[in-house]
C-alpha cells in the first residue's frame, strides 16, 4: 500500500503552498528555498531508492505470516483498529531504537538535519530506514495481521505524521494528552540538549508517556543536528554519519570499540579518542544556520530544473509497475545526478557548473532522441530548452571567473 503515501503527494504540497501562504500573511520565515529544496530531494531520493527494494524488504514479513503466524486475524474493524494501535507501538521502539543506536541513526539522521520546521521537512526522509525497519514489524507477522492490513495501517500510520511537521499550530489542549501534535514533535527535532531524544511517537504520545521518553514543549527549540550537515547534497545528507562512524572505527585502537561504535548511542566514542562527546548548548538566538549565498539567479534556475525534475520522479512513481526495469534504473540514475548537481549549485561548488552542463547535455540528447521519431516538435521544444540552459550556465560561469578575476589581490 505504498501507493497511498504516492497518492498523497500532490495533496502535501497543496498543504506546503498553504502553509507558505499563512507564513508570508503572518510575517514569519519558516521556510528557505535551499533547505526546502533539500527536504525535497532527500524525500525524492528516498522514494526513487524504494522502487527497487520494497519488494525484498517486505518478503520476510510475507513468509513469516504465510509460514508461521500464530492466530488468523479476522478481517473486522476491530482488527483493523488492533493493528493500527500495533503498527504505532511498533513504530514507537523503531524510532526510539534509531536514536539510541548509531547504525539505525545514520539511516534516520537525514529526517533531522534540516535547521527549519515545516511540512516540507516531513518529507524529508532518509533512503535506508527501510534496511532497518522491517525487522521490527516482523512480530506483526508473527501475531497474523494480514500484509494488506499491515501495509494500509502502517500507511496511515506515516500519512498522520505530516501534519505535526508545522511551527503554525500551538497547542492543542487535551487532546495532546493521547495524540502526538505539532508541539511534542517540535521537541522531538530540537537539538537543544534538553529536548534531545524525546518524544519518539508516531501517532498515540502515550507510549511515550508510558516508557519516560516525554517532555513538554518548554521554550520555541532549535531544530537540527548537533554536528550541522552544512551541504545541500541529498546523497552526502544519507552518508555522512556513515563516513564518521567509519572513521571513527578506523581511528579507535581497539577491534572491540570499532565494532562498538556501530551499536553505541550517538556521541559515544572510546577513551582513547576522548570518550562521550556531550551535544552542546545551544538555542535559536545563538544557531548559526548554513545558509550559503550562491551566485545571482541561480536559486531561480535551481527552483525550475527542480520542479522538472520532482514532475518527472513522481511520473516515475506513478508508472514504476509499468516501466522496464531498465528504463526505471536510468530514470532513478538521471534523477539522482539531477538532485546532486542542483544540491551542488545551492553549495556554491566549483564543480557544480561542469557537473550541471554535462547534465543537461545528456538529459537533452535523450529527450530529443527518444521524441524525434514521432514527437518532432516536442523533440525540437526539448533541444531547444537544453541549448538555452547550457548557454545560460556558460555565462554565469563565465561571468563569476571575471568577477573573482578582476578581485584585489
Amino acid at each position: 500500500m505504498r501507493e497511498y503515501i504516492v497518492f498523497a503527494i500532490p495533496f502535501f504540497f497543496a498543504l506546503i503552498g498553504l502553509e507558505l501562504l499563512w507564513a508570508r500573511w503572518q510575517g514569519r520565515d519558516l521556510y528557505r528555498l535551499n533547505d526546502s529544496v533539500n527536504d525535497l530531494s532527500c524525500g525524492v531520493l528516498s522514494e526513487t531508492l524504494g522502487v527497487f527494494a520494497k519488494t525484498a524488504l517486505f518478503a520476510g514479513y510475507l513468509f513469516l505470516y504465510g509460514k508461521m503466524r500464530l492466530f488468523e486475524v479476522p478481517n473486522t474493524a476491530w482488527a483493523w483498529v488492533a493493528c493500527f494501535v500495533a503498527v504505532d507501538f511498533v513504530y514507537y521502539w523503531f524510532h526510539r531504537v534509531s536514536h539510541e543506536r548509531n547504525a539505525l541513526w545514520a539511516a534516520h539522521i537525514v529526517h533531522h538535519s534540516s535547521e527549519e520546521y515545516n511540512l516540507s521537512v516531513a518529507l524529508r526522509q532518509g533512503a535506508f530506514q527501510g534496511a532497518f525497519s522491517w525487522v521490527f514489524n516482523l512480530p506483526l507477522a508473527l501475531l497474523g495481521f494480514p500484509p494488506v492490513m499491515f501495509l494500509a495501517c502502517s500507511s496511515f500510520n506515516t500519512l498522520y505524521q505530516f501534519w505535526i511537521h508545522t511551527r503554525a499550530i500551538g497547542r492543542l489542549g487535551p487532546l495532546e494528552w493521547v495524540m502526538n501534535t505539532p508541539s511534542h514533535h517540535r521537541v522531538h527535532h530540537a537539538c537543544n540538549p534538553k529536548y534531545i531524544d524525546r518524544n519518539y511517537a508516531g501517532v498515540f504520545i502515550v507510549w511515550d508517556r508510558m516508557f519516560g521518553s516525554f517532555l513538554e514543549e518548554e521554550e520555541e527549540p532549535a531544530f537540527g543536528i548537533t554536528k550541522p550537515l552544512r551541504s545541500w547534497n541529498p546523497v552526502w545528507a544519507n552518508l555522512h554519519h556513515w563516513a564518521a562512524l567509519f572513521d571513527q572505527a578506523r581511528r579507535s585502537p581497539r577491534w572491540r570499540d570499532r565494532l562498538h561504535v556501530f551499536v553505541a548511542a550517538p556521541g559515544w566514542q572510546p577513551d582513547a579518542l576522548g570518550g562521550f562527546l556531550a551535544p552542546p548548548e545551544i538555542d535559536r538566538a545563538s544557531q548559526e544556520k548554513y545558509d550559503p549565498r550562491p551566485a545571482p539567479g541561480v536559486p531561480a534556475y535551481v527552483l525550475l530544473q527542480f520542479v522538472a525534475v520532482l514532475v518527472f520522479s513522481s511520473v516515475m512513481l506513478f508508472r514504476q509497475n509499468v516501466w522496464s526495469r531498465p528504463t526505471l534504473v536510468a530514470s532513478a540514475l538521471a534523477t539522482v545526478w539531477s538532485l546532486v548537481a542542483l544540491g551542488a549549485l545551492l553549495d556554491g561548488r566549483r564543480w557544480a557548473w561542469g557537473l550541471e552542463v554535462a547534465r543537461v547535455v545528456l538529459l537533452g540528447a535523450t529527450a530529443v532522441a527518444v521524441l524525434a521519431p514521432g514527437r518532432t516538435a516536442w523533440a525540437v521544444l526539448a533541444g531547444a530548452a537544453g541549448a538555452g540552459c547550457v548557454a545560460w550556465l556558460i555565462r554565469q560561469r563565465s561571468a563569476r571567473g571575471q568577477a573573482a578575476h578582476a578581485q584585489p589581490v
